[in-house]
């Protein structure tokens, strides 16, 4: 049993999982006050401004409030003249634009990095929301300056209807089951599924930690690409041993079964179909948000360590490993990554969130080439020493 969490309310992380996590919600008086005073709301609009931001501009008619309006990425300067009473802004991955706060996930060491969406901040002035609706994804809703009113109500799923003619998925209503105002450093979270409404008390930040659920479909998708890059599959299938006349028009049982099993047994080719998964689960939802790296070699590396860096996973980028029979295999913004055995131990600690310093214990030639190798693929970041 671990102990227990301030960001959970006192209670396990295990007590967590068994009795709320996608099952009901939870909110934490102050669980999360690191989190206050990292953004400002001028922060916000300055981000929102940024050429790779994934940003939306929400706004509702002074006249109709029930008439909404979304404009996204790219914003301009001139998009925030004028503007309605109502209005909300969403940035997607700020946790890519500050160090700060991409050090928050840690606070959620319950929930596996692959799981990991991007934390979004929601600014908005009185008044201003994005309407009552659900998401398919377990979130963490933190206030970082100002207050908004939460309310949650029934469970969604796709057969869910949405309010018609509107630019975003709104719900007709909102069965109120929960209504409370979240203060600066409180924590709510949201199970999938649930029906949520939040509106600013005040000029507010919320900031979302987004949990995503990758579904069947997309891994198809994924195992499929990775299959047909294979060039030995792509042979003429053997004919199956023919013993009797059919019917020309049909594939018979015989023959279904038969091409049915040449399918599954590639599926059940566990190498194949695990570095399909990988891929697929490491890939970076923002890729653009990935720096170029000014390129560097072993030798460069060789001379900085003595001088108080520290290395660890770039923000904007997946790493994810397996480990079986004592081998670790590692995969990095959708590829698979060639690790030697020296390095292996060093970057696990780094894909569970660790940060290494960087000093002799990467003395090794053999490590300095890995790393420089993952600095130039902007999968690792090295740390400057503090002033």
């Amino acid at each position: 049993m671990t102990e227990p969490l301030t960001v959970l309310g006192g209670i396990t992380a295990e007590q967590f999982l068994a009795e709320y996590w996608q099952k009901k919600p939870l909110l934490v008086r102050n669980g999360l006050p690191e989190i206050v005073g990292l953004l400002e709301p001028q922060d916000v609009q300055e981000l929102a401004l940024e050429e790779h931001a994934s940003v939306r501009l929400i706004r509702q008619k002074d006249r109709n409030p029930n008439e909404w309006h979304v404009k996204s990425s790219l914003l301009t300067k001139g998009d925030f003249q004028k503007l309605p009473k109502l209005w909300t802004l969403l940035v997607q991955a700020v946790d890519h634009y500050s160090f700060d706060l991409s050090e928050l996930w840690k606070k959620f060491p319950f929930i596996p990095q692959w799981r990991r969406d991007d934390i979004m901040v929601s600014y908005a002035p009185k008044g201003g929301s994005v309407g009552k609706h659900f998401d398919f994804y377990d979130v963490f809703l933190v206030q970082g300056h100002g207050h908004r009113r939460w309310q949650l109500g029934q469970m969604c799923d796709v057969n869910t209807a949405f309010v018609p003619n509107q630019p975003l998925k709104l719900l007709p209503e909102l069965d109120v089951q929960f209504d409370e105002v979240l203060a600066p450093g409180d924590l709510l979270y949201v199970p999938p599924g649930m029906a949520h409404y939040g509106v600013a008390e005040d000029d507010c930040l919320t900031f979302s930690f987004g949990f995503r659920m990758p579904n069947v479909a997309g891994m198809m998708e994924r195992i499929s690409d990775q299959f047909s890059a294979n060039t030995l599959l792509q042979n003429p299938v053997v004919d199956i041993t023919r013993k009797q006349m059919s019917q020309i028009g049909e594939i018979n049982s015989t023959e279904l079964s038969y091409l049915k099993d040449l399918v599954l047994a590639q599926l059940q080719d566990s190498a194949a179909l695990d570095a399909a998964i990988m891929s697929y689960m490491s890939e970076p939802k923002y890729p653009d948000n990935i720096p170029e790296p000014d390129e560097i070699e072993a030798d460069d590396l060789q001379e900085i360590l003595t001088e108080g860096y520290e290395v660890l996973l770039e923000p904007a980028s997946r790493l994810l490993y397996t480990e079986s029979d004592g081998i670790l295999s590692f995969w990095g913004n959708g590829e698979a990554l060639c690790i030697a055995e020296t390095f292996a131990k060093k970057l696990k600690a780094i894909a569970d969130g660790e940060s290494l310093a960087f000093d002799s214990q990467f003395s090794d030639i053999e490590i300095l080439e890995n790393v420089a190798y993952l600095l130039n693929e902007s999968i690792l970041m090295l740390l400057p020493p503090s002033e």
